[in-house]
């Protein structure tokens, strides 16, 4: 249904395309039941055949015809293809983040602002391993999967586990996308949680796929939460930013980075590494004065490293949150709507070339079939051997 709605001329041109077929072998059928009962013919005299075409088959290959061709070409290389796109419905915010980094303490911070301020957000929830949400989310993975049935079902540990639930889950991931189109009028922003371990969901095939889904239907971003007691160091820092690199360049989608925790460690440290990259490379030359080994290779990799993801830094969006005390919350949920804009420009830009690159590709392949016929339609019957297009359906090929 997915592959039809973004192309719904190609149900049309199937049943236009039958309906001349049927036409076809009608009047091909019609006249050789005459040619039996009709009398044998002098040599070297053509007998005039009975029109069994009918003229609305003709008349819509001709419209179409036209059609394709006022219509103007799409080039592949052509990146303004939709100028223009605009998404529509709520922003989709994924949480994604280490594990001990406060997903699941902001998701709820989230909710309870919600509550608190009269926003509309729909919640989901994708970690089957939670014990207990605090919140109640609309959508919840643990009404349809049971976490630890699958571990003595298949013998798995926990990340495995883990994985298992989100291939199932996935497997569903229509159903939950139908209820969200229906729901979309009635909320801002739908929030999903993710599992504790980072890599289930974004290495996994079923993390990629309900990205996906979720990308291609609404305008979607990723907030990337960082542990920011556990960064205070430079090379936890960096390990922290190579990933959320990592996550850029595999969903293409806008990211923001959440500093939480803000409440027990100062991020502004961190903020400033982003902006001045010498900053950074004297915070790594005072870390490796305490180190026993000095100034080795780790360290020049982190100088080396900095330089690198500096352009990175310029396009990443950062905030300080607390989930516990709620600071920069607000700001937080500004930068999730105005991640709408970067999504156009980026992704649903992307989005709208690939479907018009696949329609006009429909649209050459139905315009050449209906050339074909029109010429098949316009040949003389004796030039046509009975059982060829059956034959040449077998072989895998086809008639000129």
């Amino acid at each position: 249904s997915f592959i039809c709605a973004l192309h719904p001329h190609s149900i049309v041109l199937q049943l236009a395309r039958s309906r001349c077929l049927c036409r076809i072998a009608t009047r091909r059928a019609l006249s050789h039941q005459s040619r039996q009962h009709s009398p044998p013919r002098a040599a070297g005299r053509r007998p005039k055949m009975a029109d069994f075409s009918l003229g609305p088959s003709q008349a819509d290959a001709d419209a179409f015809m036209r059609e394709a061709q006022q219509k103007p070409p799409v080039n592949d290389d052509d990146e303004t293809v939709a100028p223009d796109h605009r998404s529509e419905g709520p922003v989709v915010t994924i949480l994604i983040g280490m594990a001990g980094s406060g997903k699941t303490t902001l998701f709820h911070r989230l909710h309870y602002d919600a509550q608190e301020k009269g926003r509309r957000c729909y919640f989901v929830n994708l970690d089957p391993a939670v014990l207990e949400v605090p919140i109640e989310p609309q959508i919840d993975i643990r009404d349809t999967i049971d976490y630890k049935g699958i571990m003595t079902e298949y013998k798995l540990g926990p990340n495995g586990a883990i994985v298992t639930a989100l291939n199932l889950f996935a497997t569903q991931f229509a159903d939950v996308m139908t209820i969200l189109e229906k729901r979309k009028g009635e909320y801002e922003h739908i929030i999903v949680d993710t599992p504790g371990q980072i890599e289930a969901f974004t290495w996994s095939a079923s993390g990629q796929l309900i990205a996906e889904s979720l990308a291609s239907t609404f305008a979607t971003n990723v907030v990337y939460v960082v542990d920011t007691p556990r960064t205070a160091s430079p090379a936890t820092f960096m390990s922290n930013m190579v990933y959320a690199c990592s996550i850029l360049h595999k969903y293409r989608l806008p990211l923001t980075a959440a500093f939480n925790k803000c409440d027990v460690a100062d991020h502004k440290p961190m903020f400033s590494w982003m902006e001045d990259f010498e900053a950074f490379h004297e915070a790594l030359d005072r870390s490796s004065q305490d180190s026993p080994d000095g100034a080795g290779y780790v360290t020049s990799l982190h100088r080396s490293m900095s330089l690198v993801l500096d352009e990175f830094y310029r396009v990443l969006d950062r905030v300080a949150v607390s989930a516990v005390d709620g600071t920069g919350v607000d700001e937080l949920y500004e930068r999730m709507a105005s991640s709408r804009q970067k999504y156009d420009e980026t992704y649903g830009k992307e989005l709208e070339q690939r479907i018009a690159k696949n329609k006009a590709k429909r649209e050459k392949i139905a315009a050449e079939d209906l050339a074909r016929l029109q010429r098949d339609m316009a040949s003389d019957d004796s030039e046509i051997v009975p059982g060829a297009a059956s034959q040449a359906a077998k072989e895998g090929r086809r008639l000129p």
